[in-house]
């Protein structure tokens, strides 16, 4: 994955000739810190539209030489001669020609995360800045917030940052260091990293994802295993096989210096669980209540889980069962997980947009008794995966309303596993045949049942994100309730 090449300081930069893949969100952060230090910067992107050009011409202004165009990435491309480092976006793969002739010719390279990792401040009195990581497939976003809100009620100077919240690059050149930030980490920017060594990190869970990155779950594991690092406590899902195996085989190697266990259940020894409505810490205090199951929000047990998580990294840093509860009561929910649209004539409309794959809407899917299932878009997965996570909700399904592009693929593993739930299947793929599916849901729901959107695919095929898709969702709902 990386060369030989060392870049420790912002010093280091200075005359160094760098070269930055691609001008997304990532590379337009990276190219001012690096100029603005002295480094000579080359910026190269696949894409030459009148957008790329313009940031290119921005960037000549200060000195920032720009190649755009598929062959500055495709087969035969090479960096600069003298190039002693290369910033990548985190979206390009590492098959890209460009980065793996990087590789063979012993030139390091590195995502923004590695950066900001070596870039971290030393605080007063020499210490460096602590880092908090979280990765997994789902449950990131949520766990992350919960642990900023911790950290905040103990009264440290703290932000959420990395694949969420503030920019991590900005978040360790603040003139103002944080002693200990909360690290939202994707695979692909674990993948590009070489050297992070978080105090305390946590995988929440590991399913099928991003395999058309990764090629396979194998490597996909492989790049989210790096959060356990030498000296790192590691914590993990006990429920969840691979998470769990990750953190032991980390243990045994001498890749994390303790292991720590989350489980929804009561805790054992060096374990985070929920025993008589509490959440109880068995791994940082023998028995110590933290707070009411019932504080946290939304409320589901894959939310009970990821504040769980949160606890156990934020009891990993010393902070008191107090400052964990409070932190949950500070907590505000991100929108479109498991958020509350309305609730019309005794059943509720639930907005779960961001469970756009498989093991997100199997979790969604738990939380609720009866269910008016809104699914489908671009799937990602497999059929065993569909098998798997209608299966299991079968019980819970009085009828499923199917949008998108991959629609049959959802009726089909409804008709394997649950022949008898009523299926309605909209044919467009309009974005305004959100209101004919909320439609559909609200005649079949009876008082009691949830009508849930969650999707369990990618939105793309019909909207631009998942935001929008729950926005379109709420929309729909409201019309709904003008309606009647």
């Amino acid at each position: 994955m990386t060369g030989t090449g060392a870049v420790a300081a912002l010093t280091d930069l200075a005359g160094q000739r760098v070269l930055v893949a691609g001008l997304g969100i990532t590379g337009q952060s990276v190219i001012p810190l690096l100029a603005g230090h002295g480094a000579l910067v080359t910026a190269v992107d696949s894409r030459a539209d009148a957008e790329r050009r313009a940031t290119a011409a921005r960037l000549a202004k200060d000195g920032v030489d720009v190649l755009l165009g598929p062959d500055q990435l495709d087969a035969g491309a090479h960096p600069p001669a003298g190039t002693a480092l290369v910033v990548t976006s985190p979206g390009l793969r590492p098959d890209t020609p460009l980065l793996a002739a990087a590789v063979a010719t012993g030139i390091e390279v590195i995502g923004d995360v590695e950066l900001a990792w070596r870039l971290r401040p030393t605080l007063p009195g020499g210490a460096r800045q602590q880092w908090l990581a979280v990765t997994g497939t789902n449950g990131k976003t949520t766990t992350v917030r919960m642990l900023a809100a911790m950290l905040a009620a103990a009264g440290h100077r703290s932000v959420a940052a990395g694949n969420v919240g503030t920019p991590i690059l900005d978040v360790v050149t603040d003139p103002e260091p944080y002693p200990v930030i909360a690290v939202e980490l994707s695979s692909f920017q674990l993948y590009w990293s070489a050297t992070i060594r978080p105090f305390a990190a946590a995988v929440l869970n590991l399913a099928a994802h991003h395999l058309d990155w990764h090629d396979d779950i194998e490597s996909y594991a492989a790049a989210k295993a790096k959060i356990f690092a030498p000296g790192t406590i590691a914590v993990c899902n006990a429920q969840d096989e691979r998470s769990a195996a990750m953190a032991d085989a980390a243990l045994a190697i001498g890749r994390a210096s303790r292991k720590v266990a989350f489980r929804l259940g009561p805790p054992g020894p060096d374990e985070l669980g929920v025993a008589g409505d509490w959440l109880v810490d068995n791994a940082f205090g023998p028995g110590v209540r933290l707070a009411q199951a019932v504080s946290v929000r939304p409320a589901a047990p894959h939310n009970v889980a990821d504040a769980l998580a949160a606890a156990a990294l934020a009891r990993a840093y010393g902070d008191s069962p107090g400052a964990v509860a409070a932190g949950l009561a500070a907590f505000v929910p991100e929108p479109h997980r498991i958020s509350l649209v309305a609730e019309l004539n005794g059943v509720a409309f639930v907005d779960d947009s961001k469970a756009s794959n498989p093991a997100a809407a199997a979790a969604s899917l738990a939380a609720f008794p009866s269910i008016i299932w809104l699914a489908g878009g671009l799937f990602r997965g497999s059929d065993t995966d569909l098998d798997a996570i209608v299966a299991a909700a079968a019980p819970r399904l009085r009828a499923a309303v199917l949008i998108g592009t991959d629609r049959a693929r959802f009726s089909q593993a409804l008709a394997r596993h649950a022949p008898d739930v009523p299926v309605t299947e909209l044919s467009s793929t309009e974005t305004g045949v959100m209101d004919q599916a909320v439609a559909q849901a609200a005649a079949v729901a009876r008082r009691g049942d949830t009508v849930l959107l969650a999707p369990a695919a990618q939105s793309w095929d019909m909207f631009r994100d998942y935001p929008a898709r729950g926005d379109a969702f709420a929309a729909a709902v409201t019309r709904l309730a003008d309606s009647r």
